[in-house]
Parts: C-alpha cells; structure tokens; sequence
C-alpha cells in the first residue's frame, strides 16, 4: 500500500466501505490493502475481540502490546494465554530503562500523581516511545477505539488519517457498544481480564487504574485523581502525543 496523494480523502473513503461491512469484513478489508497492518492490543475486552477474529481468521496483521512495566499481573497473563488460545504471538514492546531512570530522578518513580505534566511524561516514556516502536513501518494501525467508551471518544470514526505517524488508523469497533462486546465474548468463549469482573471497564498501568463507582463512564478509573474528563495517554490524541514525546 502506497500512500495516497491526498491520504483524508482515502481514509474517508475507507470509513464510507467500512460502515457496510460486519467485524470480520472489515478486518480482511483493511488486511487486504497491502503494507504492514499493525493492531495494538491493551488486552482490554473490546482488544480480545479484535483478536479473536485475528487469529481464528488467520488474517496478517501485526498484534503487538505496550508492556509498560506497570501492567497488571492480570493482563500479564492474559498476554500469554491469548497467544495460546489463538496460537499467534503478540509482541511486546517496552520502554527503555535509560528513559525510566531519567523519568524517576526528575519526577521520582510515582510523580505521575503530582502533575499532569509528569503523568504525561510517563506515558511518554511508558506509552508513546515504544508505541513508535511499535508502529514503524507500518501503513495500517488498527485499535480498539469505541465510541462509547468516554464523551470523547463519541465521534470516533471506522477510518481516519493520522497525520502525526502518516499512516491509517483503523477503528473497527467503532460502533459496538458494550454489551454488543460482552455478547461476543460470551458467544465465542473469548478469554478476557479477569479484572473486568471487578468492576475495572477500562485497565491501564496498575498505579494509574481504579475500579469504577456505578454510574460512573467506562474510562472514569484512568488517572482518577486528575479533574479534566477528557484526559488521555496521548495514544489516540495527535496533538497530545506531539507534546508529551517533544517533552521526553
């Protein structure tokens, strides 16, 4: 796949073809479009499902993880009995130590509380920096964005350019709701983290993720002590992930 000369115009294209399509077709479309796919996995419930349809389809997409140093022990394992039970292997991408020890002498090791400038320094050094890693090469990235999932996320599209990286980003679960998500994992036994059960609808890092209170949105027990609702890793906001890495 080359890029397009006029690549908004092909991403708006894209979402159009992939509106019409069910799950597994709009996997094998974008697969199909040549150059190297990569889907980044959290191992959160809708990424399982991504997965899922990855591995029993035998489609040729990259999957790959940020294992941030701070996970979960739960997600964790649930990295290694996804490869199993798929029989693909996940990638793992980690942060440099040179970066986490500059990190802890400026900010110490668990800053990210004292400032959203040191949470998002973090994420830089945890998220972002291995997240290029991830990425490089790569034409297609596809996520587990949902619209659902925060206010902010409510315009999510199936295609979109990303100008900062050059490349497509896919987001096939655009439009599934959770209990759409909670059906298919019932319906085809798809091994998920056991923290969801324990009222965790989101899991990041483990110092940076609670569970959540009801009533509350999905996404509320990221960053919990930080006040701005739309608050973010920088992932999937360009802009955000320009600074925080510029920052690094």
């Amino acid at each position: 796949m080359t890029v397009a000369a006029n690549p908004n115009a092909e991403a708006e294209t894209l979402n159009a073809k992939l509106a019409g399509l069910d799950l597994a077709g709009r996997l094998s479309l974008v697969a199909g479009l040549g150059g190297r796919v990569v889907f980044t996995t959290s191992l959160g419930i809708e990424d399982q499902v991504i997965t899922a349809e990855i591995g029993n389809h035998r489609l040729p997409i990259d999957v790959a993880t940020l294992q941030t140093g701070r996970l979960f022990p739960e997600t964790l394992a649930l990295i290694d009995e996804t490869e199993k039970q798929y029989d693909i292997h996940i990638s793992r991408y980690e942060p440099e130590q040179a970066d986490i020890d500059a990190y802890a002498a400026k900010y110490g090791l668990n800053g990210f509380y004292e400032s959203v400038e040191a949470r998002h320094a973090c994420c830089g050094v945890r998220k972002l920096k291995p997240l290029a890693r991830a990425l490089d090469g790569a034409t297609i990235w596809i996520t587990g964005l949902r619209r659902g999932q925060s206010t902010n996320r409510s315009d999510t599209p199936f295609a979109e350019y990303d100008a900062e990286r050059h490349l497509l980003k896919v987001n096939p679960l655009a439009d599934w709701d959770i209990d759409v998500i909670k059906a298919y994992v019932a319906d085809n036994s798809v091994p998920v983290n056991p923290l969801h059960a324990r009222g965790y609808p989101s899991i990041g890092c483990e110092p940076c993720t609670r569970a959540i209170k009801p009533g509350e949105p999905e996404r509320a027990g990221r960053w919990w002590w930080e006040q701005d609702e739309k608050r973010e890793c920088g992932l999937h906001v360009a802009e955000e992930a320009s600074s925080i890495v510029a920052q690094q």
